[in-house]
């Protein structure tokens, strides 16, 4: 994961109008022509922002899928000067600016992420239980699931299976019944928050979707 990071700073202010973090850094990431994902504030004034960069719907007519490309140290450092001096101006009180690329686990923000992520295997919190919606296969105040993202006439839903995984070299019977596939459907609004899941494999990012409880 690109990472890049800087210290400094304690500048105050008082005569401009307020101008909330967020603005700021939403201001100058998008003019440096990258996506910011996340903004963190922790203990001991760490201001760490993740970057990503923008991502563009292919081509429906697209032959082949485009290349995956990354955020870069380069890239890094390049927004964490802009950074540095925006913060400064408009003074932000922190004492070491960190700036990186997504983790394993980013977070999903909006319908462009969502799009983006199709297929892939992710964690969303609801902001209310919605176990009846589902058929009531689940308990009816769970808010957290895993599962596939898939695209629906109504938005978004993930589909997961409640087998247990499968361990390497294990070996499974041609008899054994499969779980049955269950989905649930969101809309945007209906989430406190979504990521990808944080799964590690070697093979790929395919691995078998199951609840996140």
């Amino acid at each position: 994961m690109a990472i890049a990071s800087a210290r400094l700073l304690n500048w105050n202010w008082t005569e401009r109008a307020p101008v909330t973090l967020q603005q700021i850094v939403e201001q100058t990431v998008a003019g440096l022509g990258y996506d910011l994902v996340e903004i963190e504030r922790s203990a001991g004034g760490l201001l760490r922002i993740t970057i990503d960069l923008v991502w563009t719907a292919p081509a429906a007519d697209a032959d082949l899928p485009p290349v995956e490309q990354f955020i870069t140290v380069e890239d890094c450092e390049k927004v964490t000067r802009q950074l540095q001096y925006a913060l400064e101006v408009e003074g932000v009180d922190y004492k070491r600016l960190e700036v990186s690329s997504p983790g394993i686990d980013r977070p999903l923000r909006n319908e462009s992420d969502f799009a983006r992520f199709e297929g892939e295997v992710i964690d969303i919190t609801l902001k209310e239980p919605m176990g009846a919606a589902a058929g009531g296969q689940v308990a009816a105040n769970r808010k957290k699931f895993r599962g596939t993202l898939e695209r629906v006439e109504a938005g978004w839903q993930i589909v997961w299976s409640d087998a247990p995984p499968v361990k390497p070299g294990q070996r499974v019977s041609k008899k054994r019944v499969p779980a049955p596939l269950q989905a649930l459907g969101f809309t945007l609004d209906e989430l406190r928050e979504a990521r990808l899941a944080p799964i590690v494999d070697f093979k790929g990012r395919g691995a078998q979707p199951g609840s996140a409880d």
